[in-house]
C-alpha cells in the first residue's frame, strides 16, 4: 500500500470493522476524540488506547496495544501520537501481531508518520498508510 492509494484506502475503509485509536482522548474537543466518535457513528467499533483513561466513548480504554485482549481483532491501528512516538507505537503493534497473527493496517494521521515507523511496519508485513486523516479519507471516498 504505497502511502495509501485511493483504491487501497477504500478497500481498508470498506472491510474494516474494528479500529484501535492510539492516543484517543476522552476530551471532546480533542481531534482524536472527535474522529473516533465520527468513526463510531459510521459503524466502526472503536478501541481507544491511552494509559490515562479507563473508558472513552463508552468503550474500555487500554493503556497500550498489547493490553487489548487477543479476542479483539484489530483491522486498523490509527495513530494519533506525536511523530517521536510513532515508531514505538508501530513496535507495540508488531508485538501484538506476534501474539495474535493479525495483520492490521497501520494508519498514521497527518504529520505523525516517520521513516522509522514505516520501515518497521513494512518489515513486519503490515500495510502502512502515511500522513492521512482517516476522517478526511472516509469523507472523500465514502460520504
Amino acid at each position: 500500500m504505497p502511502d495509501g492509494q485511493s483504491s487501497d484506502l477504500l478497500t481498508v475503509l470498506n472491510t474494516a470493522d474494528t479500529i484501535a485509536v492510539v492516543g484517543c482522548s476522552a476530551t471532546p474537543t480533542r481531534t482524536s476524540h472527535k474522529i473516533a466518535q465520527y468513526l463510531q457513528t459510521r459503524g466502526y467499533r472503536i478501541v481507544p488506547v491511552n494509559p490515562n483513561y479507563d473508558e472513552v466513548l463508552g468503550e474500555p480504554c487500554y493503556p497500550d496495544l498489547p493490553s487489548i485482549p487477543a479476542g479483539v481483532e484489530l483491522d486498523v491501528v490509527n495513530i494519533f501520537r506525536a511523530p517521536e512516538h510513532t515508531a514505538d507505537m508501530v513496535r507495540s503493534a508488531v508485538e501484538r501481531v506476534e501474539e495474535t497473527d493479525e495483520r492490521p493496517v497501520i494508519w498514521t494521521q497527518l504529520g505523525v508518520s516517520t521513516t522509522e515507523a514505516k520501515t518497521q511496519a513494512e518489515e513486519a508485513g503490515l500495510p502502512y498508510v502515511r500522513n492521512r486523516c482517516i476522517k478526511i479519507e472516509y469523507d472523500r471516498l465514502l460520504a
